[in-house]
């Protein structure tokens, strides 16, 4: 037996009145298992479960830590990685949480000093560190020594360490289930009735499917236009269809790592880092249509030998449009690792995406004065991208200072000059630094950022700690159009999105970018390991924007449609 105090703090009486408290929530710590690639500095945070009525607690987001504590900073910007244990939840009396924990080593070890941290929260999804003095709570901390709980209860959860439960409301329990918890399609509609003037107008009949987040999405359909007698002008017909839904499996591709696809001039072209040869070349792919790029024939476009500056390693090529003209990005060295830095490729006007010849020299990525971007041999830049966001255009790169110190990688942003787009328009400004136990976990990186607009909201995702099996995905959210270049403009993710515990026999998820099809639907080009030891290789998955417009990167095939709920009819009447 456990022990737990299962209700650490009364709940606010008004709230009980009001509503009927139908869940319990657990928040909970992992015991540490490096088989499993879940080291302290993942299992040190704080996780969460639900229950409803007399059944067992359920996991939320993949049974992975939800809050993480910060790293510490020394004067000279390097990080002391930190982990939690303990954590307990009190709720408040206008509703909203506390969450109290200890502070750790990121190895699990006590610290010299202990520290206690606190947290506020309206809704355990996103979290608000607190200072000392801001704490509002002055409820007890959980009697570690309190009533027993049964291990019956959290039997389904690995490796569970109990902080303690509180009740919830239902529509508490159900935000939570649609923020950490992977949707699935649960019906499809299509409208009973259509009157049409012809058959193109069939092909823009839509289906709307619905997920069990509450979301919708409207799905284009391949319908059987032979089905429609076209003389038969005023009388309703039956129809009947196929919503499509595009199929990839995984792996894709082999030794393809930092995929991008982009959509240009009616075309569809690929590109990535080449793991087959230990990334001294990068090819391209060109096809008619997303699903046609995984047969297509790879192309040369350039290589470690073709220009006297590029004499070695050739990572995360991207593509971007900047007024009107296609450009690659991608980072290159002359020959040592430490002189890696980020180049730009232009495309000619009216030129082949697919002809080597038609692209300019790499050239390097310089600031405003023209000078260097890093300091050759000491520092390096990579994994740079690019977006148009109210009328600007914005660079956001990934860039690792080796000596005196190593750092870790850090990500920075800058406005760029879109006449000039090899040169930066702004001073840069960094934008996160990783200081969570998933970013930092075996080493300290975050890179790989790309820009995902959903409505009006703007994120960058981003990939954190080493790049094997441990690699995840989170993101950084615009809170604060008026200044992107202000760091306290954007709020870090504070847990990953994508991770080894997200897909089975997906491992080491990470440097995604999104490109948008034919019927309007956003994918998401990543790579992942086909087991822990496996090899870079390239994946693509629909990207689900939740109930927040947020995106979900684990929405698999399986439940995104199923073979069943394709099949839709309709009645059409011929105007």
């Amino acid at each position: 037996m456990l022990s737990i105090t299962a209700e650490a703090v009364a709940q606010p009486a008004a709230l009980l009145e009001a509503e009927n408290m139908e869940y319990q929530l657990l928040c909970y710590t992992r015991k540490p298992d490096e088989t499993m690639y879940y080291g302290p500095r993942l299992a040190y945070s704080m996780h969460i479960a639900l229950r409803e009525g007399d059944g067992k607690y359920i996991p939320l987001n993949h049974n992975s830590g939800v809050l993480f504590a910060r790293a510490t900073e020394n004067a000279d910007g390097s990080l002391n990685p930190k982990s939690l244990k303990k954590p307990y939840i009190v709720r408040l009396a206008d509703g909203s949480f506390e969450i109290h924990a200890l502070r750790i080593e990121g190895d699990g070890q006590a610290e010299v000093n202990e520290t206690e941290l606190c947290f506020k929260s309206s809704d355990l999804v996103v979290y608000e560190e607190m200072s000392e003095c801001d704490c509002t709570c002055t409820a007890q901390k959980p009697d570690e020594a309190g009533e027993a709980f049964d291990e019956a209860l959290i039997s389904g959860i690995v490796g569970c360490v109990p902080g303690n439960v509180i009740s919830i409301t239902e529509k508490e329990a159900q935000y939570l289930k649609n923020k950490l918890m992977t949707p699935e399609i649960v019906r499809l509609e299509v409208q009973d009735s259509v009157q049409v003037s012809g058959a193109e107008d069939i092909g823009k009949i839509q289906a709307t499917a619905y997920y069990s987040d509450g979301t919708s999405l409207n799905r284009s359909v391949d319908w059987n236009v032979g089905e429609i007698d076209f003389t038969k002008k005023g009388v309703a017909q039956k129809i009947t269809g196929t919503v499509k839904q595009k199929r990839f499996a995984f792996p894709l591709l082999i030794n393809r790592a930092d995929p991008c696809i982009t959509s240009w001039n009616g075309k569809y072209y690929f590109i990535a880092t080449n793991d087959a040869d230990n990334n001294h070349t990068i090819y391209i792919r060109e096809a008619d249509s997303i699903e046609g790029l995984e047969s297509a024939e790879d192309v040369l476009l350039l290589d470690s030998s073709t220009y006297e500056d590029i004499g070695n390693l050739l990572w995360a090529p991207e593509f971007h449009e900047i007024n009107g003209r296609l450009y690659i990005f991608h980072a290159a060295t002359p020959g040592e690792f430490f002189s890696e830095e980020s180049h730009i490729m232009m495309l000619k006007d009216g030129g082949n995406p697919c002809n080597k010849d038609d692209w300019s020299r790499p050239r390097k990525i310089v600031k405003m004065d023209g000078s260097a971007l890093c300091e050759a041999g000491k520092t390096i830049s990579l994994d740079m991208t690019c977006f148009h966001w109210m009328g600007e255009y914005y660079v956001v790169w990934s860039q690792r200072q080796f000596l005196p110190k190593d750092l870790g990688a850090w990500l920075y942003i800058a406005k760029l000059n879109q006449e000039r787009p090899w040169e930066l328009a702004s001073e840069p400004v960094l934008l996160s630094k990783p200081d969570y136990g998933w970013d930092n976990n075996h080493t300290f990186v975050d890179e790989g950022p790309f820009a995902l607009v959903s409505g009006d909201k703007l994120f960058v995702t981003f990939s954190g700690a080493a790049v094997d099996e441990s690699y995840v995905v989170s993101y950084l959210e615009l809170i604060n159009n008026d200044s992107l270049l202000d760091r306290n403009s954007w709020r870090k993710n504070n847990y990953p999105i994508l991770s080894a515990r997200s897909v089975d026999g997906e491992y080491g998820t990470g440097h995604n970018a999104y490109v948008i099809d034919e019927d309007g639907i956003v994918w998401n080009t990543y790579h992942a390991r086909p087991g822990a030891d496996g090899p870079r290789s390239t994946g693509i998955r629909r990207v689900h924007f939740d109930v927040d417009g947020c995106p979900m990167l684990d929405v698999t095939e399986d439940r995104d449609m199923t073979d069943e709920l394709r099949k839709v009819e309709t009645t059409i009447v011929l105007a």
